[in-house]
């Protein structure tokens, strides 16, 4: 059971014996904080003396300084903050005593009043009449807790928005990004989608599901992984441009970069090429990044990232070859790779999970030498087939699949290929990956027959891509934690429970 403050509950209790209500419904408000200031403008306090506009405005009391028969304070909204001055011969005995003498930071409260200018010139309200709106019986967090601390952040998302604005500012921008993208695609004509969150067979990546079980049906489902296979299937019937915004869940690790859910933008375009995608994903980042921020350069961590240049576009057996020092030769032998890798790591001489195939080598040595160096927007191309099972191979080099991924800041933000569109190809490839996953692979794919059966109707020629919004948002808004950019993320039960210690009150602030 959660154990409420039991000082604030007094508080409470008094106020409910003088009948007060303290958690009424219907109080109008006319104006925000930021209209209010907005009124106020630049004119001096003797222009605003004559002004007689009445203003209500509502918010969560952030600071509260009481002065004898007279007090400040600052309540917030979802726009701003504004100082409310209160004095008793304008509230009234009852409301200065019984309301304002018993408020607490974090209630929230309702004021009705003028205009005006403290002598310091700073914009306010003088208040007329006020009444508490929501009685918070929780006090808020020190400055430690509440401000930096990342743990506690991520776990009271519910009081980091409201304490910290930097971490509001961040998911306001969220939105932002979120409907930047969606006008993207409106513009060009692509149709937005949804397809099911539950698949009876997960496909589309290769990743570890959820699973769940359908009562009535009786069966197993899965938490889809990506929502690749159906949106294939929609151009197969005749939906030739098509995006969706949604969730994806993948049972597997939780990190800085990772969390079990998270949202993917996808989109497929028939008569469209890799090469076409690429440029397309350019202009998307580039007019994202200039209507969320302003300019087409961020900063991110200790870098600049530019989105408003050209993608550097790099071979990935050239990527490897460079950041390892193996020779273009070496690179495509399995042998070589074992080789150099255990040098590097003698420790794994004997270690049975060691790839044997130069796609999976591509995969170990990419991720331990060349990842965390594509700091500015890169496109890696040229994949090898084995490791790209939905992807349509090259005609020219069919042991490479025409197939990128996007990289900014060593992370992967996104993965696009030409749509391998041949049936029995496909089939052969979800085979492979069932002799794979049946040897122990759990990432594996799963046979798709129904999909088989759809690409049996003729897709058209097509490409297609997914992009982290999540890592997205991280970079345009300068946090290194996708926690930080996810409203609840997923985290390890609170051992504490809900019996926290109690918080002490922000320097400098009286809580009355």
């Amino acid at each position: 059971m959660y154990e409420f403050e039991e000082k604030r509950l007094e508080k409470l209790d008094a106020m409910r014996a003088q009948g007060l209500a303290v958690y009424p419904h219907g109080l109008r408000v006319t104006h925000s904080t930021a209209q209010v200031e907005a009124l106020i403008g630049g004119r001096d306090a003797a222009a605003l003396g004559e002004d007689s506009t009445e203003v209500v405005l509502a918010g969560r009391l952030m600071f509260k300084n009481e002065m004898g028969k007279a007090g400040f304070a600052r309540v917030q909204d979802s726009e701003g903050r504004l100082q409310l001055y209160i004095r008793k011969n304008d509230v009234g005995d009852d409301t200065f005593n019984d309301v304002w003498k018993k408020l607490d930071l974090g209630d929230h409260v309702w004021a009705r009043g003028r205009l005006m200018l403290t002598k310091s010139g700073e914009p306010s309200v003088h208040v007329s009449e006020l009444r508490l709106a929501a009685k918070c019986i929780a006090s808020l967090p020190d400055k430690w807790k509440g401000l930096t601390d990342p743990e506690y952040r991520n776990r009271h998302r519910y009081v980091d928005l409201f304490v910290n604005p930097e971490s509001r500012e961040a998911f306001v921008r969220r939105s932002r990004v979120v409907r930047a993208v969606r006008d993207f695609f409106e513009a060009r004509g692509f149709f937005e989608v949804e397809t099911p969150m539950l698949q009876p067979i997960p496909g589309g990546a290769v990743a570890r599901p959820f699973v769940t079980h359908h009562n009535a049906l009786d069966m197993p489902l899965y938490m889809r992984i990506a929502p690749e296979l159906f949106l294939k299937r929609l151009v197969v019937g005749g939906m030739e441009k098509v995006f969706e915004l949604n969730r994806n869940f993948r049972n597997e690790g939780v990190s800085t970069r990772h969390n079990p859910e998270f949202t993917m933008l996808e989109f497929y375009q028939a008569y469209a090429t890799w090469e076409d995608l690429m440029d397309m994903t350019e202009a998307l980042l580039g007019e994202v990044a200039r209507k969320v921020t302003g300019g087409g350069a961020v900063a991110y961590a200790d870098h600049s990232i530019d989105f408003g240049q050209p993608f550097r576009r790099w071979r990935m057996s050239e990527a490897i070859s460079e950041k390892t020092g193996l020779s273009a030769e070496a690179v495509a032998d399995p042998a070589a790779m074992r080789a150099f890798w255990i040098e590097g790591h003698p420790k794994d001489a004997k270690n049975p999970k060691l790839p044997s195939t130069v796609g999976k080598w591509y995969e170990w040595l990419f991720d331990e030498y060349v990842e965390e160096h594509l700091i500015q927007p890169t496109f890696i191309t040229h994949f090898p087939a084995e490791i790209s099972p939905l992807s349509r191979r090259s005609e020219a080099e069919p042991e490479v699949a025409e197939r990128f991924e996007l990289f900014v800041a060593g992370m992967e933000l996104g993965n696009g290929f030409n749509e391998l569109n041949d049936p029995q190809d496909q089939q052969a490839r979800f085979l492979a990956q069932v002799a794979a996953r049946d040897g122990g692979d759990d990432e594996a794919m799963y046979f798709d027959a129904d999909y088989i059966k759809a690409l049996s109707f003729g897709m058209p020629p097509t490409a297609g891509e997914g992009i982290g919004i999540d890592r997205l948002v991280m970079l345009l808004t300068g946090n290194t934690s996708i926690r930080d950019v996810v409203l609840f993320p997923a985290l390890r039960p609170d051992r504490g429970g809900a019996a926290e210690a109690e918080a002490a009150p922000q320097p400098g602030v009286t809580q009355g």
